[in-house]
């Protein structure tokens, strides 16, 4: 996801989105320690949008 999409969305769907990435971040490192998956890449991406949903969060409740 792209920064301008997400300072589009509102607090409560940015939060949302966040848990939603909590929960992948998870399922991919089950997947990878159970041998199931070699998509190492899936869990640096997500951590990556997870940080900018959060950044974003951030801002929005600093500017409010």
């Amino acid at each position: 996801m792209k920064s301008k999409e997400l300072r589009e969305k509102d607090i409560k769907e940015l939060k949302i989105i966040a848990s939603d990435l909590r929960m992948s971040i998870g399922s991919d490192r089950m997947e990878i320690s159970m041998n199931k998956s070699s998509k190492t890449h899936s869990i640096n991406k997500s951590k990556r949008d997870l940080a900018r949903v959060l950044t974003v969060i951030k801002e929005k409740e600093l500017s409010e």
